[in-house]
Parts: C-alpha cells; sequence; structure tokens
C-alpha cells in the first residue's frame, strides 16, 4: 500500500538529511566565539589578578612603613623606607608631602617627578587614596596609594599599574586585537594592539570581547578580537567536521530512505506508540432495541499521543495492517480490556465484548494462544468474548485461519463479520467461516429515513441473516426513525450515535451501570429509544 505522503516524506528525509553539512559553519562559529572568549576572558582576569597583586602590595607596603615609624622623614624612617622597597618586588618610590603637594622626602633624597593622570579615588573598604601617575622613571603607569599621616602632611607609594611590560598583555592575541587598561570612569591607562579597528568598526565587524575588573580597584581591563581573523585559524577543524558531517547526513540518508521504504506510511512511530501503551480502548454500547439496555460493546482504538493529541483510527489501522504491527497492537488493546472491563463483566453476566481482528492474526494460531492467556484466568468469560472479522481484506480458506476460527469456537467465543455488505461477504464465504453475527454496515441503515418503508439491500441483508442462522447488529444508527425501523423488521441490536459514540472506560461502565440496573418490582430500567448521555 502506497503512501500518498511519500514523496513529501522523501523530500523532508533529503532535507534533514543535509542540516549537519549546512550546520557546520554555525556550529563551528558558535564554538569558537564561546571558547575564543573564555580563553580571552581568561588572559585578561590574569592580568587584573596582576594588577590587583601590585596595588596590595603597595598599600602592604605603606602600612608597614608607617606602623614601624614613629615620625616621618628621619634616619629611621627612611632606613624602613630602604628596607621595605628591598623586600617590596613592586615597591618603587615612597613619598612624603603636605596638602599642597610640596615635598618633604622620598626614599633616595631627591625630587620626585610625577604626573598625575587621574584623581584620587577611594578604594571600599581601606583607608587608602589611590591615583594614576605618570612617574619619571618607570615606562609603565604608576599607582600613587596615599595615606593622610596627620592633618598637614602625606605619605605615598608608588607602584607599577602593571608588573610587566604593556606590550606582553597582548602579545598573545591574533593580530589585529587589542588590550586596554583604563579606569572605570573611563581614563585610559594603558593600551596594547591598535584599537582602532575596533574603535571603528562597522555594524557588520564581528569582535570576541572580554572586560574584568581589578577587584575593589577602581580599574577595568578590556580586551577584542576580530573574529574573522580569529575563525580563520581553525581550517583543519572546519574541514574535519565537514567530513564527519557529510558522512553522517550521508549514512542519515540512507537509513530514513530505507526506513520510509519499509514503512511506507507515514505513521513512523506507532511502534513506540504501542510499546508506550498511547494505543488506548474505547468502548462504544450496543444496545438492545427492545429494552434499552446495554447488550455489549465494541473496543474501539484511538492514539491518545503525550501531547494530548487524539489520533483517530482511521488514520493509522491500514499502516498497523501493512506493517503487521495490528497484531502486537491488539494484544495491548486485549490486556487493557481485561483491566477496564472485568469488574463490568462479572456484574452483567450476558454482557458481551466485541474485539476487532485482522487478516493477519489469521495466519497462525498464536490469537488463540494469547486469547486463552489474557482472558483464561479473568472474570471475563470466554463466552462474553466476540472477535470481529472486517471485509475489507479477506482471510481466504486457508487451513491456518481455519484452525484460528476453530481455536476461538472451542474456547466458547464468538466470531462476527463487520462491515456486512461493502466487501467480500456472500452466503459460501461466511458459512464457511462459521460466523455468529453479521454486522449491517452504516451505509445501509444511513438508507432508512423518516418516511422510508421498505429498504430491500438492508432487508435483504437482514434475511440472508435470518437464513444463516445468525444475530444481527446493525451499526450506525444515529436516528429514532432507524432505530424504529430495525427493531420492526427483527433487529434487535445496534450500536450508533444515538445511544453514544466510543466512549472511555469510566464513561462506558457508568452508562451501563445505569441503564442495566433492575428497578423496582423486578422491571429493568431503558425500554425506550433514547440517546445515551455521553
Amino acid at each position: 500500500m502506497k503512501s500518498r505522503y511519500s514523496h513529501i516524506v522523501v523530500l523532508l528525509t533529503a532535507l534533514i538529511a543535509f542540516v549537519p553539512v549546512l550546520g557546520v559553519d554555525y556550529l563551528l562559529d558558535n564554538y569558537v566565539r564561546v571558547r575564543e572568549q573564555g580563553v580571552l576572558q581568561a588572559g585578561i582576569e590574569h592580568v587584573t589578578e596582576k594588577i590587583q597583586a601590585t596595588a596590595n602590595a603597595g598599600i602592604a607596603g605603606l602600612r608597614t612603613i608607617v606602623a614601624e615609624s614613629p615620625s616621618l622623614c628621619t634616619p629611621t624612617f627612611v632606613g624602613n623606607v630602604l628596607k621595605e622597597m628591598e623586600s617590596n618586588l613592586y615597591l618603587r618610590q615612597i613619598l612624603v608631602e603636605n596638602t599642597d603637594g610640596a615635598q618633604f622626602c622620598d626614599a633616595f633624597g631627591r625630587e620626585v617627578k610625577y604626573t598625575r593622570l587621574s584623581d584620587d579615588l577611594g578604594i571600599p573598604g581601606r583607608t587608602e587614596t589611590i591615583a594614576v601617575v605618570r612617574l619619571a622613571d618607570l615606562d609603565v603607569p604608576a599607582f600613587k596609594i596615599t595615606q593622610s599621616y596627620s592633618t598637614t602632611r602625606r605619605i605615598s607609594a608608588f607602584v607599577p599599574v602593571l608588573p610587566f611590560p604593556p606590550e606582553t598583555v597582548a602579545q598573545d592575541l591574533t593580530t589585529g586585537g587589542m588590550a586596554q587598561v583604563s579606569l572605570t570612569n573611563g581614563t585610559p591607562i594603558s593600551t596594547s594592539g591598535d584599537p582602532t579597528p575596533y574603535e571603528r568598526r562597522s555594524s557588520d565587524a564581528e569582535f570576541i570581547t572580554a572586560q574584568a575588573f581589578a577587584g575593589e580597584l577602581p580599574l577595568r581591563v578590556d580586551a577584542a578580537l576580530p573574529f574573522a581573523l580569529v575563525r580563520s585559524t581553525y581550517s583543519d577543524l572546519d574541514l574535519s567536521f565537514t567530513v564527519i558531517a557529510a558522512a553522517m547526513s550521508g549514512a542519515f540518508l540512507l537509513l530514513m530512505l530505507q526506513y520510509v521504504r519499509r514503512s511506507q506510511l507515514p505513521a513512523f512511530d506507532l511502534e513506540r506508540a504501542i510499546q508506550a501503551g498511547e494505543i488506548k480502548p474505547y468502548y462504544q454500547p450496543v444496545v438492545n432495541l427492545a429494552t434499552g439496555k446495554i447488550a455489549g460493546c465494541e473496543v474501539l482504538c484511538r492514539w491518545e499521543k503525550r501531547n494530548g493529541q487524539i489520533v483517530p483510527p482511521g488514520s493509522f489501522i491500514d499502516y498497523a495492517e501493512v506493517t503487521g504491527l495490528a497484531v502486537p497492537m491488539t494484544l495491548s488493546l486485549m490486556e487493557q480490556v481485561r483491566v477496564d472491563m472485568s469488574d463490568l463483566a462479572r456484574e452483567i453476566p450476558d454482557l458481551k465484548i466485541s474485539i476487532n481482528l485482522f487478516e493477519g492474526h489469521f495466519r497462525d494460531s498464536t490469537i488463540v494462544e494469547d486469547v486463552q492467556a489474557i482472558f483464561g484466568d479473568s472474570p471475563i468469560g470466554f463466552r462474553q468474548l466476540c472477535f470481529e472479522i472486517t471485509e475489507r481484506r479477506p482471510i481466504g480458506n486457508s487451513t491456518a485461519a481455519n484452525s484460528v476460527i476453530a481455536g476461538l469456537h472451542a474456547l466458547g467465543c464468538k466470531l462476527a463479520m463487520d462491515d456486512v455488505g461493502t466487501g467480500h461477504s456472500n452466503l459460501a464465504y461466511m458459512q464457511t467461516l462459521g460466523v455468529d453475527i453479521i454486522k449491517i454496515d452504516r451505509v445501509f441503515v444511513d438508507m432508512v429515513k423518516a418516511d422510508t418503508t421498505t429498504v430491500p439491500v438492508l432487508d435483504g441483508l437482514v434475511a440472508m441473516a435470518r437464513d444463516l442462522g445468525t444475530e444481527v447488529i446493525a451499526e450506525g444508527v444515529e436516528t429514532q426513525e432507524q432505530a424504529i425501523y430495525l427493531r420492526n423488521h427483527g433487529v434487535l441490536m445496534a450500536q450508533g450515535f444515538l445511544f453514544a459514540p466510543a466512549l472511555k472506560v469510566a464513561q462506558f461502565r457508568e452508562l451501563a451501570r445505569g441503564l442495566n440496573v433492575p428497578s423496582k418490582g423486578g422491571v429493568t430500567s431503558g425500554g425506550k429509544l433514547k440517546p445515551a448521555a455521553a
């Protein structure tokens, strides 16, 4: 059976198969962005850690000198300064000034020349202030860390902002990258590399950027790399990814085309649905037209997907038959019926439960063993089971089919022919199969209108059943006139929307108990032809 969607499925499969190849650039671009941004971030965080270390060394040295010196600019003070500078690798100069900037003394007895690059800024949690200056004998900017000694005097320590040459900050960056050290207020301190491409970048120019702050110090480091230049260094990885993606695409395409060819229909996840218990039994009541009581039900299936969608059987039954999945699907339904209907079958001993079989069930006698295993120890008696054969696919007169039918009859089950009048049925066919019940298709029931007095085809089917000595059930009864006509012509069992659609088990049990509970005086409830509450 060829699916009308097969060409669409093949096309979609081909498109999906080439997604890995088409996605190589996208995936690798993102990989490069994430990896290089992480490397860049780690690099500038290392720089900020070094900056913090020099500043903290200056603060610690300044505090040690102040703590060990009872007064400033004395031989003892100068000795403490020199001693601290010998042990502190970052400390470059100590200077005592008054509040107006007049110098009193320093570590080496000469004027300290420096140029301010920023104002004094406070350091959270510390008594010292910090400023960035250009110290005459240093190639890099310096921190001037200042502490008030008295109301008129201040003592300052000078340490380099960077404990290494500025150009080394960007030496590991790709050509075209830049790193910039600045105060948090935007005042630049040091720049490595060429910032021009970054500053003049256009809207379509992409850069990998990173930023880090030097702890509580009012200082940050920014870095940027041109993405195009960084990406070009991954050409080998690009080639490897493309080869792997092409291999994956080819393998996926072959597998999917093979699967589509084998499946032939688009319901590709039916097997998974059966195993997951998503195929659920629904129960359509069969009503006795003479008493109004529930005589039984036909077990129909619905596919209840995990997202709540209900798939009608017409969308997947043909697929199940073609692929052989109808057999495990029927077993799953029978197991659920045993759980659902055991109590009701005990309460209503005459209740008949009809289960559909497919042509594939009649190829060997396994179905008989399955029925015996599932219902053998349950409250549902074999005499309460009826198995329906569809006319859509003739089962033939093979030895295996006859063995299955004989085995079901031997258990006490009944056999029904479904959709009679629309398929392959004839007197000889049904006599050979040993059918107990025929079910007249709704096509013929629909012929009964409000003013109908005779329907020759329908009447002929009823007469044929009478001649065969079989029971009759009418399907698709939707109006009072149809029900009355059928009852007047000897058809006592019917199902259809006049009474109820296919119901979930809880609704069916409630309806069956409501219509079949005996009323006072020994007369059962029901008796009138009216729609049942669904």
